[in-house]
C-alpha cells in the first residue's frame, strides 16, 4: 500500500521522525509494526509504529545502515509502500492499573501510541526511559505533553540518574511492566520484576508476516516467531530464567 510522507525530520544525530498519510484501518493495536519497501533495496525493513490515527501514522526509526540512511533522506510529497498492521501487539487490557513503559533507545517510539492507548482507557501508566547520553534523548516532551511521569536514566549520567533503567525501578510505584529495546535490557528487567508483564522482542526478518520462518524464538511454548505471534510476549513465556 502506497503512504505519502508528509513529515521526515530530525530528532537526533541518527534518530528520525516519519509521518505518512495513508489507510491505517489494519493497526489495531499499540506495538504493531510495518514491512517498508524502500527503491533499489530488496528487502523490506521492518519498523514499529510510534503512533496513528485515522488518517496518518508516525515511524520514528535510527539509521542503521543504507537503507535506512536513504530513507532518511526522503522527502515530503514522496511516497513509501509499506505493509501495515503487522505482528501482535501490546495488550493493553491485560495489564494492570498502574502499568509501567520502558523503553531502551529506539524501543522507544511504540510506547508512545501504547500510552495513548492506556490513558484512553482510563489507566495512570508510568515512563521509564533509558539511553546512554542525554545528546541520544528523544520523545520525551511527546511523553510529558501526554501528562505522564517521565524517568531518564542515562549511562553516562549526563540526563535523569546515572545508570540502566533496572536501577530506577526501586523507586516507581507500579503494578505491571510493558517494555521494548535492547534484549539484554529487557533480560534484566524481566529478571527484577519476577517475569511478569509483555516484552516486545526484535529480530532480523524476511517476510513480515510469519511465511519464512525466519524470526523464530524459542520459548516456553515452544518455537513462535517474532513477527507473527510477537513481537509482543507475556513475561511467563519467555525463557528466560
Amino acid at each position: 500500500m502506497n503512504y505519502e510522507i508528509t513529515e521526515n525530520r530530525a530528532l537526533t544525530a541518527s534518530v528520525h521522525s516519519m509521518r505518512l498519510r495513508g489507510d491505517t484501518g489494519s493497526l489495531t493495536r499499540p506495538g504493531q509494526f510495518v514491512q517498508v519497501a524502500l527503491p533499489d533495496f530488496y528487502l523490506r525493513r521492518p519498523i514499529s509504529v510510534c503512533e496513528w490515527d485515522r488518517e496518518s501514522l508516525r515511524l520514528v526509526y535510527k539509521v542503521v545502515g543504507q537503507g535506512t540512511a536513504a530513507m532518511a533522506e526522503m522527502k515530503p510529497g514522496a511516497c513509501l509502500d509499506l505493509l501495515p498492521g503487522l505482528g501482535n501487539g501490546f495488550d493493553t487490557g491485560a495489564c494492570g492499573e498502574k502499568p509501567l513503559l520502558v523503553g531502551g533507545g529506539v524501543g522507544l517510539p511504540p510506547l508512545l501510541g501504547l500510552c495513548r492507548a492506556l490513558l484512553a482507557q482510563g489507566k495512570k501508566p508510568l515512563v521509564l526511559a533509558g539511553f546512554g547520553t542525554a545528546a541520544e534523548a528523544f520523545l520525551l516532551e511527546d511523553f510529558r505533553a501526554l501528562g505522564v511521569p517521565v524517568t531518564v536514566t542515562t549511562m553516562d549520567g549526563s540526563l535523569g540518574l546515572r545508570g540502566l533503567v533496572t536501577d530506577a525501578l526501586g523507586d516507581l510505584d507500579y503494578d505491571d511492566v510493558l517494555a521494548c529495546g535492547p534484549l539484554p535490557m529487557l533480560k534484566a528487567l524481566w529478571r527484577c520484576t519476577g517475569g511478569r508483564g509483555q516484552y516486545s522482542l526484535e529480530e532480523r526478518m524476511g517476510c513480515g508476516f510469519g511465511a519464512c520462518m525466519g524470526c523464530s524464538v524459542q520459548t516456553a511454548a515452544g518455537s513462535m516467531r517474532v513477527c507473527k505471534e510477537g513481537p509482543v510476549f507475556r513475561g511467563e513465556v519467555l525463557p528466560w530464567a
